[in-house]
């Protein structure tokens, strides 16, 4: 196996790498390996466009409807009064 040495990582890195190990229970080396592993593997997937993944996100809570483009529709502010 391979190994890597990292220098100049910047504190607040650091800091932010130890607490995301402590979340996970795991050492920071194991924590890295994890990190840096899932980063090359997202890179090697395509992207669905957003739409798609916004209704494979919600696609089983019962939004079954399509929902109409607005393209060329003018915005209009939310009423959120009760």
């Amino acid at each position: 196996m391979a190994q890597l040495l990292v220098r100049h990582l910047e504190d607040d890195v650091k800091a932010k790498l130890q607490r995301r190990t402590r979340a996970h229970g795991r050492s920071t080396e194991e924590e890295v390996r994890d990190t840096l592993r899932n980063a090359v593997r997202a890179e090697n997937q395509p992207r669905a466009a957003g739409g798609s993944r916004l209704a494979a996100r919600f696609a089983g809570i019962g939004l079954a409807d399509d929902i109409p483009e607005l393209r060329g529709h003018q915005a209009r502010p939310a009423d959120l009064r009760p």
